[in-house]
């Protein structure tokens, strides 16, 4: 069964860290551009960080560079959004989607770009 299943969302304090992780089956993440999503109550989709696939690039969006790091396990087949420096804005729920372009050497922004996406994982950011 393809399909991408997150976990590692829970209750920080302001200040913490969490380490999401997005397991993948039924495909090879390797070879496909992988992205991370939030979604806050009342509020669009937003990009936060995506992957290229094999040996391409990985980027933060503005608003998290420097406190948000995405990477994959290539053995683990899993991909991974370790968030610093957690703020109460930061509270969403958060997707791992796998974009569309098989082998592309980019990683994409946009939520259309993505045809495969997991369930979420919530985080809540509170003192």
């Amino acid at each position: 069964q393809v399909q991408l299943v997150e976990s590692g969302g829970g209750l920080v304090q302001p200040g913490g860290s969490l380490k999401l992780s997005c397991a993948a089956s039924g495909f090879t993440l390797g070879y496909y551009p992988m992205g991370w999503f939030r979604q806050a109550p009342g509020k669009e989709r937003e990009f936060v960080g995506g992957m290229a696939g094999s040996g391409g690039s990985s980027n933060a969006a503005d608003s998290v560079k420097g406190r948000f790091t995405i990477s994959k396990d290539y053995v683990k087949n899993t991909a991974y959004l370790q968030i610093d420096g957690l703020k109460p804005e930061d509270t969403a729920v958060y997707y791992c989607a796998r974009a569309r372009n098989y082998g592309s050497s980019n990683y994409f922004t946009r939520s259309r770009d993505y045809d495969l996406w997991g369930q979420g994982t919530q985080v809540t950011v509170s003192s």
